[in-house]
């Protein structure tokens, strides 16, 4: 089973994202956004791949199935920061191009 990355912060405006945070987003390749700046910068379009974001889940804090060894003390989150490779302009330009196109259109 593998699980989620959960990385640690926004990719955009590099605010902090615990693993228990209800504010964090992600698309299906894990890119990491705060609610604010999917809301109000990306307009649910990915930057990366330009998907659509769902609420990221949260990570047990302990393994409720020992047999499984599934909670954070076994599977902690990433401590690593990620930051976009794309400058804002070009975000800007690519959200713009496909944020009109449903998520399952694109």
């Amino acid at each position: 089973m593998v699980a989620l990355e959960l990385r640690p912060n926004c990719e955009l405006c590099d605010k902090d994202l615990p693993p228990d945070s209800p504010e964090a987003r992600i698309c299906s390749y894990e890119c990491t956004y705060c609610a604010d700046c999917v809301e109000t910068v990306l307009f649910d379009v990915c930057p990366t791949c330009g998907g659509n974001f769902v609420p990221r889940p949260v990570r047990p804090l302990r393994s409720w199935r020992p047999d499984l060894k599934l909670g954070r003390e076994f599977r902690p989150p990433s401590d690593k920061r990620v930051h976009s490779k794309y400058e804002r302009a070009d975000i800007d330009a690519h959200v713009a191009r496909i944020r009109g196109i449903a998520p399952e259109e694109r």
